[in-house]
């Protein structure tokens, strides 16, 4: 049932995004890879219309972002996401974001997302009929090779003199 992992809408780099340096400025990155976020929440019933039916949404509470390659005006992207983990309430997931002009994996982000009744702004268990779908994700998921930059933590790598 699921695509391994799944391909997200291809996109294209817009003109307000690139900054003084001529490439995607770094906030960009994040809205692209939250495009993508949406697309699968629609697919498992946790987004647009869950919000509006069922006052629940999911709420990020960690992103770890590698930037890897630039990216350009008018760059076509495409961007995959792998279900790493998830609980009856929070997602650990890892997206790639490709150039697919030249096929270069422009950045990764690796994120952990929180389900919220909105109306007490709570964290709340995800409704059973996305929590199947989830499940079935990461059965589909499991078998896929965990990402190179997956739990990366920030510091400086000193090389040895």
């Amino acid at each position: 049932m699921w695509e391994s992992p799944i391909t997200c809408p291809n996109q294209l780099i817009e003109p307000g995004w690139i900054d003084y340096n001529g490439h995607l400025n770094m906030a960009f990155y994040n809205v692209l890879f939250d495009r993508g976020v949406d697309h699968v929440y629609d697919m498992i019933g946790i987004g647009a219309d869950h919000v509006r039916t069922q006052n629940g949404s999911c709420f990020t509470m960690e992103v770890h972002v590698n930037y890897l390659n630039e990216l350009t005006l008018d760059d076509p992207v495409r961007v995959t996401f792998q279900l790493i983990d998830f609980d009856n309430k929070r997602l650990h997931f890892f997206q790639t974001m490709e150039n697919v002009a030249t096929g270069d994996i422009a950045a990764t982000s690796e994120q952990l997302a929180l389900h919220v009744d909105m109306s007490s702004r709570r964290s709340a268990p995800f409704p059973d009929p996305s929590i199947e779908k989830i499940a079935a994700l990461q059965a589909a998921h499991t078998r896929l090779p965990k990402p190179d930059q997956l739990g990366r933590v920030i510091g400086i790598r000193r090389k040895p003199d």
